[in-house]
């Protein structure tokens, strides 16, 4: 060992990350019990293994933080969520449209003002990394200022964060209209995309909140900015889609509107994906795009039950979305918890192991940051999480009687929450940690 101050530091818990699909691959992650995680001083993966074989290549004096006991996994990815409708979280509706006049349009409107955005934005990004959520890719509103407002505070903690400004030109009230001219969404990229670990996503709400002049304005700022994200939403619920086909009818389906308009590539989220046919679903995994699955959501909206095993068989790449605030919730724990009875009320299984790696890597896959977040390979953003399986009295006691991996994630799938996240680390730095329970 050398004597020189070590860069280095290190963290020792119980492991688990993927570099495949569980779906697919019967050796789709990998467990290290007693496992060390190694970081670099520019917050990157070094190495993850055995503790017993990575301890001893550790330089002199290189801090070693014990986590014993607990879980250590990628940080958890959202691809799908408001961080304006933070504050109407819960607000009851008979549906989806219904909802959207009554509740979200107005609480939209208050983004107008700046100072209450970024006292939005503080509070929402410490909901997510008191509940393990390292990266999301975030609706703001139509107002610039709520874009920056995100992007300050998310800069303010070193994450990733994709976010990008509302899109929509008409059905919506006249406070939140906006036009097809683009110069505003590509200020914003210019001014945040690639800057840190911002990604700029670009944000039609949906099509029916969009002229057909806005659609080509927006496919045509989708191909100018290539590795940009694109967010909307496509097939949530059976009145939005019978709206769709009245405003576009010389369109095969809902998602051939997108198609349409040079919306759907690699990058490309859609929430929902509910009422997709089988060639939508081939479209999906043809084009590179993604589903963003949002259980909790669809669930309080009663908008349908998302077909995990149709995606599956189209190949289509799929993740999670807790869809706050039609969401009930900003844990991925607890999106788990949904996603798996969703699964069942639809005839298919939904493993704990599947659903952690939708929460990681099948999310990093879906954003294409395959390679810079997701899971512990090497040169990897460190940006992870402490479970701990002992989090609440009841799941210290099923975590105790759990013979396998697969008991203990599914105990903390679907008994957890934001109590099972004892810490969060952005790029090897400490952004959350809660207070031990007593024993």
């Amino acid at each position: 060992m050398s004597n020189a101050p070590s860069t280095l530091q290190a963290f020792r818990a119980s492991l688990l990350h993927f570099h495949a699909d569980p779906a697919f691959s019967d050796a789709a992650h990998a467990w290290h019990a007693d496992g060390l995680l190694v970081v670099d001083a520019a917050g990157r993966i070094v190495a993850a293994g055995d503790y017993a074989a990575l301890e001893g290549t550790l330089p002199f004096g290189t801090p070693v933080t014990d986590w014993s006991g607990k879980i250590i996994c990628p940080g958890f990815i959202d691809t799908h969520l408001h961080f304006p409708q933070t504050d109407m979280i819960a607000s009851p509706a008979p549906g989806l449209l219904p909802w959207l006049e009554t509740y979200t349009f107005p609480t939209e409107g208050r983004f107008a003002d700046p100072a209450h955005a970024r006292a939005t934005a503080d509070f929402f990004l410490d909901e997510l990394l008191r509940n393990g959520t390292t990266t999301a890719s975030v609706y703001c509103t139509v107002h610039a200022d709520s874009v920056d407002a995100l992007f300050e505070a998310s800069a303010a903690r070193n994450l990733r964060m994709a976010a990008g400004k509302v899109l929509m030109d008409r059905h919506c009230p006249d406070f939140l209209r906006d036009t097809a001219d683009m110069r505003a969404s590509e200020d914003l990229i210019r001014r945040w995309h690639g800057k840190g670990r911002a990604m700029y996503a670009i944000t039609p709400r949906f099509a029916p909140t969009s002229t057909e002049a806005q659609l080509a304005a927006t496919g045509e700022l989708a191909r100018a900015f290539p590795d940009t994200i694109i967010q909307t939403h496509v097939a949530e619920n059976r009145d939005e889609c019978a709206w769709v086909r009245e405003l576009f009818p010389q369109q095969r389906s809902y998602l051939s509107v997108y198609e349409h308009y040079g919306l759907m590539r690699p990058r490309a989220l859609f929430g929902h994906c509910i009422w997709l046919d089988d060639e939508d679903f081939r479209l999906m995994a043809d084009t590179g795009s993604a589903i963003a699955h949002c259980p909790t959501s669809n669930l309080f909206l009663g908008s349908g039950l998302f077909d995990m095993a149709r995606a599956d068989a189209a190949g289509a790449l799929v993740s999670l979305g807790t869809d706050v605030g039609a969401g009930t919730s900003f844990s991925i724990l607890q999106t788990m918890n949904e996603a798996y009875k969703v699964a069942r009320l639809k005839g298919s299984y939904l493993p704990a192991l599947r659903m952690f790696y939708l929460a990681t890597l099948g999310a990093a896959r879906s954003m294409q940051l395959e390679g810079t977040i997701g899971n512990f390979a090497a040169g990897a953003e460190a940006d992870f999480i402490v479970l701990d399986p002992k989090a609440t009295p009841l799941l210290a006691r099923r975590t105790a009687n759990a013979g396998t991996l697969e008991e203990t994630l599914f105990a903390l799938a679907l008994l957890g929450d934001d109590r099972a996240i004892r810490a969060t680390y952005a790029a090897g730095r400490l952004v959350h940690e809660r207070e031990e329970l007593p024993a």
